[in-house]
């Protein structure tokens, strides 16, 4: 790449003199003198244009950096600036797209649903469990004088090697309030590891010595990842009689009056299929990595699943924290194993066939955040690929479906698909970590500045708003969010153009008890050569280097303020790429 480069700075500089030399004329003849041959004292530029092309002296001329400048000034004008160009306005395209969608989620979820207390309880039918008593335990449950009041409910845990966790997930099931003749706990156990399997079997055991009616189920592969887990856990004949099925991964722990709280809406308002409650994080102020990551996602539930409940009563499934109305996951075709966000392709399914969601974001159940950039990276790319490559599945189906309203087509393909999962990964890296840095070495294109400053603050605002206790942590955010959109745009385009690596599925790891050890990466103790070479990520610290590049030249020979930023956004990349973010791997 480099001899290329090279050869075609060469060409062009030749083409370049060959417009500028005058006709080609035969040289007068001059005297030789005996003196030791001395450099002209005229510019070589200058030099260049007195000498007629052809003659000797043109060809032993060496090209100097005035004349490699103006060749690059003229690619510049030629090839680079168009492209360029027109790179800017389809961001610019893209950033008001994305700014129109923030700003509509926002005003919903500000104004309808705090403003105006449309609260769930307001807009369905909710009445607590006849029966059902506050501070009731699993011990003393309420007394059910009918069948019918209390239906019969699954709890469905899928794990895969969850050492760490798979106590506190079971343990918060199994304290679950409900009666002990309605509630059936199912462990799905795709753990590889015959130690961890042995551990969590004798966990169930424990359980059901206490009288609780827990089925410990294991696959002979592992097929489909969760989706084929909650799948053939669904094929049982105990977990067909039920009405409702409540989902929790392994580092979920949902309190004891979950059922009590969510159960109700399904029960009087039969047209709702799913009830999504909030994550809470149990280990959020562990590192800044983990802080950052609550609040994206406090700004994923407070506006986006607020404002898709209560404008569309459809949002994306979270995968867990749920309860699933049992009718509703077969009418829509059951699990699905195609892509890697199968609870979003139930949920889109289940939409398509006229059901509704509700999230309740007063109801939380605990969980934990990843706490090493490594496993950050893995589920971002699994959530991000799997969106994009479900987008390209279904997409489609969607629009040619005569089950929904065409306002909610439009909702489904453009806004849910096509602005948060497409346009968003991509405009990130494309404007903030391509465009503006290049655009610093190409003075013939400018970026206005209502979309270099006025809608990026914009948008930051509005996350500011619906996380003021972080509103410190916003330049930060803003750092790191910029280092990831390299992933997302990657796994974007991996799932929308389905390439080898779209279905790679890799377990986020979790740490558990150990949360509050202390797991900080020191800066100055001395590492294992196999933890150096985990801590170093070779794509950060080249994008780095190319800010840099693009930074300096901006603030040696550019008219561009663009560099102050650059240097910014390159030193997150250098401290990334370097691994001095989150905790150590808790474990192997």
């Amino acid at each position: 790449m480099q001899l290329f480069t090279y050869f075609a700075t060469k060409h062009i500089a030749f083409l370049f003199l060959l417009e500028q030399s005058p006709p080609i004329s035969k040289p007068e003849p001059r005297k030789r003198k005996k003196s030791p041959r001395s450099f002209p004292s005229t510019p070589v530029s200058e030099q260049n244009q007195r000498t007629p092309l052809g003659s000797a002296s043109y060809h032993m001329a060496p090209l100097g950096a005035d004349t490699v400048a103006t060749a690059w000034a003229a690619l510049r004008a030629r090839a680079v600036a168009p492209a360029l160009r027109a790179a800017v306005w389809a961001s610019l395209a893209m950033s008001s797209m994305l700014l129109v969608e923030a700003a509509c989620m926002s005003l919903i979820s500000l104004v309808a649903v705090r403003l105006l207390r449309r609260r769930p309880e307001r807009r369905y039918k909710w009445e607590p469990m006849a029966g059902a008593a506050a501070g009731c335990d699993v011990e003393d449950p309420p007394a059910s004088t009918d069948g019918r009041e209390f239906p019969r409910v699954l709890v469905q845990i899928p794990m895969y090697n969850e050492k760490e966790v798979y106590k506190l997930s079971i343990g918060a099931a199994c304290a679950l309030t409900w009666p002990p003749d309605r509630i059936i706990i199912q462990v799905l156990d795709d753990s590889t590891d015959p130690i961890i399997k042995e551990l969590v079997e004798l966990e169930c055991q424990d359980w059901a010595s206490k009288k609780i009616d827990i089925k410990y189920e294991v696959r002979n592969n592992r097929k489909g990842y969760k989706a084929g887990a909650l799948k053939k856990g669904m094929e049982h004949v105990y977990a067909q009689q039920c009405d409702f099925i409540a989902i929790f991964d392994a580092d979920f722990q949902p309190e004891s009056d979950f059922l009590l709280k969510t159960t109700p809406f399904l029960v009087h308002n039969p047209e709702i299929a799913l009830v999504q409650a909030r994550w809470e994080f149990v280990n959020y102020d562990v590192c800044l990595m983990t802080r950052i990551q609550k609040m994206s996602l406090d700004y994923h539930f407070k506006v986006e699943q607020e404002s898709g409940s209560f404008m569309h009563a459809f949002f994306g499934f979270n995968g867990t924290a749920g309860v699933w109305r049992v009718s509703a996951i077969n009418q829509s075709g059951g699990w699905k194993d195609r892509t890697t966000v199968e609870d979003m392709d139930l949920a889109v399914r289940a939409g398509l066939k006229g059901w509704k969601f509700l999230y309740v974001g007063d109801i939380r159940v605990k969980s934990e955040l990843p706490s090493t950039f490594k496993a950050y990276r893995h589920q971002q790319h699994r959530w991000t690929c799997g969106a994009a490559n479900l987008f390209r599945k279904m997409g489609w189906e969607i629009a040619t479906n005569k089950g929904v309203s065409i306002w909610k087509k439009y909702h489904l393909l453009y806004s849910f698909f096509f602005v948060r999962r497409i346009i968003a990964p991509i405009l990130t890296f494309l404007l903030y970590c391509v465009v503006i840095p290049l655009s610093a070495m190409v003075p013939e294109v400018t970026i206005p500045v209502w979309g270099l400053v006025y809608i990026p603050t914009a948008i930051t605002i509005m996350n500011a708003i619906r996380n003021p206790r972080s509103l410190h942590l916003m330049p930060f955010w803003i750092l790191f969010e910029n280092v990831m959109s390299m992933h997302r745009m990657r796994a974007a385009l991996t799932g929308l153009l389905e390439t080898a690596h779209a279905n790679d599925w890799v377990v986020t790891e979790k740490v558990g008890d150990l949360v509050n050890d202390d797991h900080n990466v020191p800066l100055l103790e001395p590492l294992k050569p196999t933890e150096r070479a985990e801590r170093i990520y070779i794509p950060e610290l080249s994008l780095a280097l190319y800010l840099l590049i693009c930074a300096s030249y901006d603030f040696v020979f550019g008219s561009q303020t663009y560099y102050m930023y650059i240097y910014l956004q390159a030193f997150a990349f250098v401290v990334l790429g370097f691994g001095f973010v989150g905790t150590k791997t808790p474990c192997s």
